[in-house]
């Protein structure tokens, strides 16, 4: 057994000192008057399912040095920080006395020891080093296939994204049409699609490949196929045979573009208290309410829109999932649809859809409208595609993290400063190694999460664990590469200024980062472990 395993091993057994910590508390303290601790939890059991992950990777590496130095400064650095603390947020630091982990934390410093006092400095300057000197870290998935899939996304999105995403973004131009209809034409909208329906009938692995890869390149062309990717989900999981013949094959070829709405002004993530309301009419249904932060909304061809249809019902057991068709907006006119209308909500980043507050004041939608002729089970529904969602979110914030590297690494090689290129000062170096072991491990996490998926597997806790720990691995890089630039960071002309934009989106929308801590706080702690 190496030192990785036997490490391992001790950061596992702080997980479970962790776990029955917490549980103990719970029996007697609900889970919300307890949520610095539970979330703490959260965190704890995220960083040592990302040591799992990146083990596993290394074990099926080649074995290269950029290799073993990646997972020797992920375990020194994920175990210091069990052991010292943990940060949930920038102000926000999980230590082991707040759990009462104290003398465990001390057993797994002991257990440990070797690693943690091992000379990290040395290792981080040599892992820049490689990097700079063109090394990344093993990335082959082990199939060729797989691998083909990432080659062709990197190179469209080296050629037809990379060099214009920028310009995109500060015109805050629509992606364009164009471009749209490239992806259309590599299956970006139909990767899980089954085939049977025009799309690729691939797995949750494949779409975190493709995304990472179109994300990396710029987050809006990333997330332009999250629309399709949940509005399929829900209608291969819970549609009619009829309304799977009619909208799967459309959304797949990329003919429609989906919207999601779901979102309302008053309501973030309690959806039981969603207002919107939908009514039979005769051969149709009559919606009205309001709705906010709709991405894509007024190009889109199909809202996934979640109302309530039984008013007498309380919370989730009222709503239903809507799909509504309408026409396709125009920059003259964004909302032609009768009883619809909208206004852009100006956003720092995460542009190329826009965003939109929508008014429904008597939308007509068809009778068919309603997904799988079932009233009441819209909530269901949705949460069934949560697990996707929160994955295909992980591998988004993974090409944010990479994209933010590779510029800080770019800068960092060719600026000069008191007579040498800045990477070779210490804290630059630092920086930058650093951020290619976050990359990899949010990577390598994501990657886990989506197989499990894709193995039949329950896997709320692990998408969850993916988003978390991917979201603060693209802050933290772009925040970094920002500091590396130093002022012309700072100035809009310079890509990693729309980089750090985009990345600060990623901790807040598909559940924000406590939402995630809770979820898999509950889960663990009743007994998903």
């Amino acid at each position: 057994m190496d030192q990785f395993d036997r490490a391992l091993q001790a950061a596992q057994s702080y997980r479970a000192a962790a776990l029955a910590a917490l549980a103990a508390r719970l029996e007697t303290m609900s889970i919300d008057r307890e949520q610095r601790a539970a979330h703490g939890f959260a965190w704890v059991a995220t960083t040592v399912a990302a040591l799992e992950a990146t083990l596993a990777w290394h074990e099926a590496s080649s074995g290269q040095r950029v290799d073993a130095l990646v997972t020797e400064i992920a375990f020194a650095e994920g175990i210091g920080q069990l052991v010292g603390g943990l940060p949930m947020g920038q102000n926000e630091i999980f230590r082991p006395a707040d759990l009462g982990l104290v003398k465990a934390a001390a057993k797994l410093a002991a257990d440990c020891a070797a690693l943690l006092d091992a000379d990290q400095a040395t290792a981080r300057a040599e892992l820049a080093a490689l990097l700079a000197a063109g090394q990344w870290p093993s990335e082959t998935l082990h199939e060729a296939d797989l691998d083909a899939i990432r080659d062709q996304y990197r190179r469209f999105t080296d050629a037809e994204i990379v060099p214009h995403a920028h310009g995109w973004h500060l015109a805050n131009a629509l992606i364009p049409d164009k471009t749209v209809a490239a992806m259309a034409d590599l299956g970006t909208f139909g990767v899980c699609i089954p085939e049977e329906f025009g799309g690729l009938g691939l797995g949750k692995l494949v779409m975190c490949i493709v995304t990472e890869e179109l994300s990396r390149g710029w987050i809006g062309t990333g997330s332009l196929g999250t629309r399709s990717e949940i509005a399929g989900e829900l209608i291969v999981l819970g549609g009619t045979d009829a309304q799977k013949a009619d909208w799967l094959p459309r959304i797949a070829s990329g003919e429609i573009l989906p919207t999601a709405v779901f979102t309302e002004p008053d309501v973030g993530s309690d959806l039981g208290s969603l207002q919107t309301r939908a009514r039979r009419d005769g051969d149709h249904w009559v919606i009205d309410g309001a709705k906010t932060w709709i991405t894509h909304a007024a190009r889109s061809d199909l809202m996934t829109l979640l109302a309530r249809t039984v008013p007498d019902a309380k919370g989730y057991a009222g709503l239903s999932m809507l799909l509504v068709p309408k026409p396709r907006g125009s920059e003259d006119a964004p909302f032609p649809a009768e009883g619809m209308s909208g206004s852009e909500i100006e956003v720092l980043g995460y542009r190329g859809m826009r965003e939109y507050a929508l008014q429904f004041d008597a939308m007509h939608a068809p009778a068919d409208a309603l997904l799988g002729g079932e009233e009441g089970q819209g909530f269901k529904q949705l949460m069934r595609t949560f697990e996707g969602a929160r994955i295909q979110t992980a591998a988004r914030a993974v090409g944010v993290a990479r994209r933010a590297l590779e510029l800080g690494l770019d800068y960092a090689v060719t600026r000069k400063q008191f007579g040498k290129a800045i990477i070779h000062f210490p804290r630059v170096s630092d920086k930058l190694a650093m951020s290619l072991v976050d990359f990899v491990t949010a990577r390598e996490l994501s990657y886990a999460a989506a197989r499990a998926k894709d193995g039949g597997k329950r896997c709320d806790i692990e998408a969850g664990m993916a988003k978390l720990l991917g979201a603060r691995a693209a802050w933290s890089n772009a925040d970094a590469s920002l500091q590396i630039h130093g002022g012309n960071g700072y100035a809009m002309e310079y890509e990693i200024s729309r980089v750090l934009c985009d990345a600060r989106i990623l901790n807040i929308f598909e559940g924000a980062a406590e939402i995630q801590a809770q979820v898999i706080a509950r889960g663990l702690v009743g007994g998903r472990n």
